[in-house]
């Protein structure tokens, strides 16, 4: 018998279960794939940045049109809220030089076991290869190895993930069982961008470039990325990937902590016959790889100096959509109640990813993704309560 059903156990998920169970629910967690979290353990691999440490309203901002939706779920579940709750799953916390914050052991699987030890101590259920097939009224369907299932809970959350990684389960296949109203097309995010690249530029391909600040529109990173044989990818480029998405192209200040002044004078103490890459490393201390994009697009340019304060870097569109480390689009807020419960069906409430939204990296993504959970978990247990008592 189960009172609340979750499908999807990723962080949105998990923590909507975990909400249910407390409330003392009889909770099932329904997942596709053959173990849980596997785009959170992936993500943790290169280090768990669970949240950032900075003014509420700073945080907030990096959420953009969507800021307004989220921000009664980052209120009740926000940057402060998600280090305590890590910290009482046994994670001891760093906050790095960029405000961003980890744990000590840099990876997710520690807490992962953790956040699964308490849902079994509560009582949830997890079901793994139980792939939800929709509705047939107020059942809820699913093909599972043991054949089909029927489940009529009181409750449901809806936690599927977007569109991006489809090998760890987030394909976006469940919104074949929404109505197209509901749902803003996706769109990829956080994702690299294509460059056609001269054959030069190979020896540079796998080196990070550093100390540069990427503008696109008017958003702006000083974060590094990286150069790949098919083009940028990194945490820097990630930061500003929606406006480069939208349209906006991708210039580079070479040197941010230099005026085009300095950058003229210094370049005109250089020797004329010298070639342009060692003026460029004698005058700026320009490494390689930054000389090398200086060759690539800018080799001819007529104001060189203005030129390395906005290099042009011609992009050729995104990375496919599952290359992304997240998607824009999903379920709309407006098919949603303040409490994201489907208006269409009530008693069925939606977390996480596949929400319109999107968030860069950096611990925006990830906190977003758990607050969401925990407001969906909290609504769908007062909702399941409320049903009860009124029987």
């Amino acid at each position: 018998m189960t009172d609340a059903l979750v499908i999807g156990a990723g962080p949105a998920g998990l923590m909507a279960a975990r909400e249910l169970a407390r409330a003392g629910l009889r909770v099932t967690l329904a997942e596709a794939k053959p173990s849980v979290a596997r785009k959170f353990l992936m993500a943790g691999k290169s280090g768990l940045n669970l949240t950032k440490s900075e003014p509420f309203e700073d945080f907030l901002h990096a959420y953009g049109d969507s800021a307004d939706a989220l921000r009664p779920m980052l209120t009740a579940f926000g940057p402060d809220a998600v280090q305590d709750w890590a910290r009482a799953h046994g994670q001891t916390l760093f906050t790095g030089s960029t405000g961003r914050v980890f744990p000590k052991v840099m990876k997710a699987s520690p807490l992962l076991r953790s956040m699964l030890a308490e849902l079994r101590g509560l009582g949830a259920q997890t079901r793994t290869r139980w792939h939800w097939t929709g509705w047939d009224g107020s059942a809820v369907l699913f093909d599972t190895p043991d054949g089909p299932q029927r489940l009529t809970p009181t409750v449901t959350v809806l936690a599927c993930g977007g569109a991006s990684w489809a090998r760890l389960g987030s394909d976006g296949a469940w919104s074949a069982h929404l109505a197209p109203e509901t749902l803003t097309p996706f769109r990829p995010a956080n994702m690299g961008f294509l460059v056609d690249w001269s054959p030069h530029m190979t020896p540079h391909f796998g080196k990070p470039v550093k100390g540069v600040e990427l503008h696109a529109g008017p958003t702006r990173s000083r974060g590094e990325f990286v150069l790949s044989a098919t083009g940028l990818e990194g945490g820097g480029l990630y930061e500003i990937s929606a406006t480069l998405r939208d349209g906006a192209p991708l210039t580079l200040d070479l040197a941010p902590d230099l005026s085009t002044e300095q950058i003229a004078q210094r370049l005109a103490n250089t020797r004329p016959r010298d070639s342009l890459k060692n003026r460029l490393r004698k005058a700026l201390n320009l490494d390689p790889v930054k000389c090398a994009l200086v060759m690539e697009f800018a080799r001819t340019a007529p104001d060189l100096p203005a030129t390395l304060k906005a290099l042009p870097v011609p992009l050729l569109g995104p990375r496919p959509i599952d290359e992304a480390i997240s998607t824009a689009g999903g379920l709309r807020f407006n098919a949603l109640t303040d409490g994201l419960m489907l208006h269409t069906r009530p008693g069925t409430f939606a977390a996480g990813e596949m929400l319109d939204w999107e968030a860069p990296t950096g611990g925006y993504l990830l906190t977003a993704c758990l607050a969401t959970g925990v407001w969906a978990g909290r609504h769908a247990a007062a909702y399941a309560q409320g049903s009860a008592a009124a029987r």
